[in-house]
């Protein structure tokens, strides 16, 4: 009907709404639950690339970066020598993957939200409270250089680190960014494992004041290690 043809409204109308929309194939809106899932598909994959990417490095994910060594030359022709990596380049490298995300490369950490390392009293203070720290993670408010810190959590490390890295990550930390102080062995994480074993909550900072800011823990507290895992050089007699 040619709508020119009459001028009866209700004719008119009527043969509008007898008509069909067009088509809308492929434009239908997504389902609020399917906006959803691809929302937190996004969150939690971009929460383990943050938590597993290795600072994104080259060898942030290499399995054998523990064992890795720097080969060197010893002339043309000549041997070579393999060097082992030291506790302070090893737990560079586990700081690195699990660690710099949130305290940061430089170890001055986020405002607020996740404390500095460097000149920390945290870190230059009882190894056995820095272990506990690391072991079974921290939460709720703490003081650190005179700022209080309360809105990040830190994740317990007991079960994604053995003793050696433990020991390692703090001996570096102990050590970098202008801290000067001894190393921690892996002999002494593995005693505080078994300690407080039982415990199954992160500590709070009134329980980790109640160490002594002098507790150590066996083999700590070693003169620093020189590059390359030399030993210090011997006093003279």
């Amino acid at each position: 009907m040619d709508y020119g043809e009459t001028e009866d409204v209700q004719q008119v109308h009527a043969a509008i709404q007898r008509e069909k929309t067009e088509p809308r194939v492929g434009l239908e809106p997504l389902s609020i639950w399917l906006i959803g899932i691809y929302g937190l598909a996004i969150f939690f994959g971009g929460a383990y690339l943050g938590r597993f990417s290795g600072s994104f490095q080259a060898d942030g994910l290499d399995p054998q970066a523990d064992m890795a060594a720097a080969v060197k030359g010893a002339g043309a022709g000549g041997p070579t020598v393999v060097a082992e990596l030291g506790p302070v380049e090893r737990g560079k490298k586990v700081y690195s993957a699990n660690c710099a995300t949130c305290h940061q490369a430089n170890g001055e950490g986020v405002a607020g939200q996740y404390p500095p390392l460097a000149q920390s009293e945290w870190v230059l203070g009882s190894t056995k409270r820095l272990g506990m720290i690391l072991l079974k993670g921290a939460e709720g408010p703490m003081t650190v250089k005179g700022a209080q810190y309360g809105s990040a959590v830190m994740q317990p490390w007991e079960k994604t680190l053995n003793d050696q890295k433990i020991a390692d990550v703090l001996t570096y930390i102990r050590q970098e960014w202008g801290n000067k102080a001894g190393s921690v062995a892996p002999e002494g994480i593995a005693a505080l494992r078994k300690e407080i074993a039982g415990r199954t909550a992160s500590y709070r900072e009134p329980d980790l004041k109640a160490v002594p800011d002098d507790a150590g823990l066996p083999g700590d507290n070693q003169p620093p290690a020189a590059a390359g895992g030399a030993p210090p050089p011997a006093a003279a007699p």
